[in-house]
């Protein structure tokens, strides 16, 4: 391209949420090739580690989340404090991408840590707040929310509280192991009810609501790699092992859309 424009290309890396670039390459330097290049001269960089995906700072190569700080970044989210609160702390933006930092001062943009994303149209989703939420209601012991920057719905697993569940079970004619009550429809609906009731307490946007859900019995736990030995969601490995269910329930909410507009 260089060569047919005779115009210079640099690559930088920046967000909306840093008017612009925060790095920037050198058009005459090949070895920033592939890289994100250099912090601006009005930009703060450093990475932060992230256990649950095993980044570190420390480590070699030096990897963790990017923070930014500098004259350019912005005050916070318009009439959105809580998704604010996420990614501003102590005046560092924390960007929810995870870099790689030579000895030089070069930045790689590497991975998503992907606790805050942005659903098909455009709304961002603070996934953290949306689940200290939904663990409320009764029947849920845990759960991990998930959101698909190609769709426009959320969806989770939800762990089920096996006490609680038998109980609901007991009431409404099911009868089985826990198990086997968690893969009954009756109980996803009622899950689905106990978390639609639980964004309207909250206040919830309609696109925070949870449309689909997966039930798991099983905890999450170490064992499966699902969990840190301090018990934080390994959101990248939980993505992984749940992917077959949670496209079976994106695949069944688009039937069901495709089905209502036909009406």
């Amino acid at each position: 391209m260089r060569v047919t424009s005779c115009a210079y290309f640099i690559q930088g890396y920046g967000l909306t949420e840093t008017l612009g670039p925060s790095t920037v390459g050198y058009p005459d330097d090949m070895s920033l090739v592939g890289t994100a290049g250099v912090a601006a001269t009005f930009t703060e960089l450093r990475l932060e580690e992230v256990p649950e995906m095993g980044y570190d700072p420390l480590g070699v190569p030096s990897r963790g989340e990017i923070l930014i700080r500098g004259s350019t970044v912005f005050t916070g989210y318009y009439k959105n404090p809580e998704l604010t609160n996420e990614v501003m702390v102590d005046g560092w933006f924390h960007t929810g991408d995870i870099g790689e930092m030579t000895p030089d001062g070069i930045l790689k943009v590497i991975d998503r840590k992907k606790n805050i994303f942005k659903l098909s149209q455009g709304e961002y989703v603070a996934v953290e707040y949306l689940e200290k939420v939904y663990v409320f209601p009764p029947i849920i012991e845990d759960i991990w929310v998930y959101g698909d920057s190609y769709k426009s719905m959320l969806v989770a697993v939800v762990n089920p509280h096996e006490e609680n569940t038998m109980k609901w079970a007991g009431s409404n004619g099911y009868k089985g192991s826990f198990s086997e009550i968690c893969k009954s429809e009756g109980l996803k609906e009622h899950v689905l009810k106990e978390l639609a009731a639980a964004a309207q307490k909250n206040k919830l946007r309609g696109f925070e609501y949870i449309q689909g859900v997966v039930l798991d019995p099983v905890p999450f736990d170490i064992e499966r790699d699902l969990v840190t030995a301090t018990m934080k969601k390994r959101r990248n490995y939980m993505l992984k092992y749940y992917q077959p269910e949670i496209d079976k329930v994106y695949k069944a909410l688009e039937g069901q859309r495709a089905a209502n507009k036909a009406k």
